[in-house]
């Protein structure tokens, strides 16, 4: 739907020629133009992490609303418009509410460099600070230390789900270097719960932690959880929880499912909070499989799944995911940035499918081309093949394979364009 707000996010686009250039200067400047929305939140969870903060936030998101409660959500990006960025209150924001902050937002700026993302984010921070909810979700958007997310003095809590290489080009080499850059949300004395990090990873959160005086939660720690029996078993020093599995498919999402339990129980919400965790969170675009639309009309003995993850920790998980899965020809169509691991995220999934098709996201500039990616397919032992869209490569599929199951992955970006076109 397009409206007043894009032609604001159109402007705001214009203001900074660079899309990411991390310092907080241009954030304070601005929140303190708008009268410092970010101090008049209700409690905020912050969230940061390489892999999982996005599902883990949809599990705390759904814990808080299974006790009774409301909670604003702020993630990034978005798949399909620009409003799922911003929940107040558990909905979506209006489209007149998001062209009145963004207006007044683009206003208070006075022309002055800044980027797209801190802009949005000063926006998002101010619909939240005029809505009442019981809760505030914060997702990092980059890192951590200079997100534009980094502005709430003090959190009810903070969690940093696990960190992996991701985005060197900003935050670091080396695991190591960017779990520093992801401990840069933890606040004196504010609780923080950690999952599942590396050895290296994990002792630089834990040295912050300790400096800050922040009480730590952390999985292997304080907290167990496993799958047993196809059931969640959540342990901690209070005591042992047994629920179903996440709604959420793959074996990391009961990792992610014992943090935000963990978070659950930091926070003191009631146990009607726990199941309502696993069992009620969404999130789109994590192994979700499409029930309706023109992909679907197309190949309708198909089984189509949509998937954004698009690193080598994101590959594996995917593996893991598929074997879960009843046994089916897989295929994958696959478009990916320029930016990534193309070959690390493709090499553990590659015993898992028979064949992948290439083809390049449509309408991004940093897209790899679909035959860089066949080749990068080939070079780890998968069958290849580019398609100009992804509908093409469907066809081309089901063509050999009616029945086949289909998993378009790569991208959040090749995601929201099948969400937007397709969904």
């Amino acid at each position: 739907m397009s409206g007043g707000s894009d032609l604001i996010l159109e402007r705001m686009m214009a203001l900074h020629p660079k899309v990411i250039d991390l310092t907080l200067d241009r954030v304070w400047r601005l929140l303190d133009a708008l009268g410092n929305p970010q101090d008049k939140l209700p409690p905020v969870i912050h969230i940061a992490g390489t892999n999982g903060k996005g599902s883990t936030l949809a599990m705390l998101r759904a814990g808080i609303e299974g006790a009774g409660l409301t909670a604003h959500a702020y993630t990034s990006p978005h798949l399909a418009r620009f409003h799922e960025r911003i929940v107040l209150a558990g909905e979506l924001i209006s489209e007149p509410h998001l062209t009145e902050v963004l207006d007044e937002c683009y206003e208070a700026n006075g022309g002055e460099n800044i980027t797209y993302f801190e802009i949005t984010t000063c926006a998002g921070l101010l619909a939240m600070s005029r809505t009442p909810a019981d809760y505030t979700l914060l997702e990092v958007g980059l890192g951590g230390r200079l997100d534009a997310t980094n502005v709430v003095a003090k959190p009810a809590l903070t969690v940093i789900t696990p960190v992996s290489l991701d985005h060197q080009q900003f935050l670091g080499d080396t695991v190591a270097k960017i779990a520093g850059e992801k401990a840069g949300i933890i606040k004196r004395g504010v609780p923080l719960v950690m999952s599942g990090q590396s050895e290296e990873g994990g002792a630089v959160i834990e040295a912050r932690a300790a400096a800050l005086g922040a009480p730590l939660l952390a999985q292997g720690q304080h907290w167990h959880v496993t799958e047993e029996r196809g059931r969640l078993v959540y342990q901690d020093e209070t005591g042992l929880l047994d629920l179903p599995p996440p709604a959420l498919m793959g074996a990391h999402q009961f990792q992610n499912a014992g943090a935000a339990l963990a978070g659950l129980r930091a926070l003191g919400l009631p146990e009607t909070s726990y199941e309502a965790a696993v069992t009620q969170a969404k999130w789109p675009a994590r192994m979700q499989k499409l029930a309706h639309g023109p992909l679907l009309d197309a190949a309708p003995q198909a089984e189509l799944w949509l998937d954004g993850g698009h690193n080598p920790a994101c590959g594996a998980t995917l593996a893991e995911a598929l074997t879960r899965l009843p046994k089916r020809p897989t295929y994958m169509i696959c478009g990916m940035l320029n930016t990534k691991d193309i070959g690390g995220y493709l090499a553990p999934v590659a015993p898992h499918i028979t064949a992948l098709h290439a083809v390049s996201i449509p309408g991004e500039a940093n897209t790899l081309p679909a035959a860089t990616t066949a080749k990068a397919a080939e070079a780890v032992g998968m069958q290849a093949q580019t398609a100009e869209t992804t509908a093409a490569a469907l066809a081309q599929i089901t063509a050999q394979e009616p029945a086949a199951r289909v998993l378009i992955c790569g991208s959040l970006y090749l995601a929201g364009h099948i969400l937007r076109t397709h969904g």
